[in-house]
């Protein structure tokens, strides 16, 4: 007889696992113990865990300034948070995400109170707010999770996923943003080059520099640019030179390469200037992320 029951009780437990297995990808939030992140500090190469809101208090205190409207920064902490989410259920490291743009950028509480100083508590407080408002939400398309690309400024219109990244997301498509304009400080944004410093960091024959071939995006970014005999994509170009985005004009002026940008970012996805601006219009937070991010549903975890 207990030969009979612990044979049951194996069974039903094997049950358990196999469903808990299967149904990983959609249910590896379900309890509060795995609602957890692991982060690789990159100026320290420190691993730590911590909890998802409380990381997601970090990285909006990060991306987003704090003076922004508070339906914005809703809209960043979901954003923030599906990003996060996202990386999880993806990553194949002993850890989840680094500290640096190359994921998302995460400040500590201490570094909050060198960026904010005396608006320390305000900032930190509202910050705080939008992430408590928004707690669990995140976004989904076909009942996945949402790689929630983000930037700073358009230059009017966000760029599809596909020109930047060599991905095809469905939800990630050229939209129109309209607060993203000559209103916004440094919305252009001029730098000037030496012939020298472009060959340098071109890597290209500096005998003659010339720059043609430019071709361009729907939203005026540039795809590719061939200077001399070399052909750059824009992302490489843009990387490069550290330019502010890929939709710029080039004055070649003999030993001077004057360059202005529009716009701030690689495009794709949510616009954080244009967000303030919708949230400033009236939008609330998710109003702004189903506008920049077409056809997703905000869920809970």
């Amino acid at each position: 007889m207990q030969n009979k029951i612990l044979l049951i009780i194996t069974v039903v437990l094997s049950g358990i696992l196999v469903i808990v297995s299967s149904s990983y990808h959609t249910t590896f939030f379900t309890t509060s113990a795995s609602k957890k992140i692991t982060i690789l500090d990159t100026k320290t190469n420190n691993k730590e865990s911590k909890e998802l809101e409380d990381y997601v208090i970090g990285v909006v205190a990060a991306e987003m300034p704090a003076s922004f409207n508070i339906e914005a920064l809703k809209a960043q902490a979901v954003a923030s948070r599906t990003y996060a989410a996202y990386k999880i259920k993806s990553s194949n490291q002993d850890y989840d995400v680094v500290t640096d743009v190359s994921n998302q950028s995460y400040i500590t509480v201490s570094e909050m109170q060198q960026k904010w100083q005396t608006d320390f508590y305000k900032y930190y407080e509202k910050v705080k707010e939008a992430v408590n408002a928004t707690k669990g939400q995140i976004m989904m398309y076909d009942d996945e999770i949402v790689e929630a690309y983000y930037f700073a400024m358009s230059n009017g219109y966000t760029e599809d996923v596909s020109l930047v990244f060599s991905e095809e997301k469905d939800y990630l498509k050229s939209v129109e943003s309209a607060y993203d304009n000559n209103s916004l400080k440094n919305f252009t944004y001029t730098v000037e080059f030496t012939k020298q410093e472009i060959c340098t960091k071109l890597n290209v024959d500096c005998n003659t520099l010339n720059f043609k071939n430019i071709e361009r995006s729907s939203t005026n970014r540039v795809n590719n640019i061939t200077v001399n005999n070399t052909t750059f994509k824009g992302t490489k170009f843009r990387s490069l030179l550290g330019l502010r985005s890929t939709d710029f004009d080039i004055q070649n002026n003999g030993d001077k390469i004057i360059i202005t940008t529009r716009g701030y970012g690689h495009g794709v996805g949510m616009s954080q200037y244009g967000a303030n601006g919708m949230a400033n219009d009236g939008y609330k937070y998710d109003e702004i992320l189903k506008y920049y991010y077409k056809n997703i549903k905000i869920s809970s975890i």
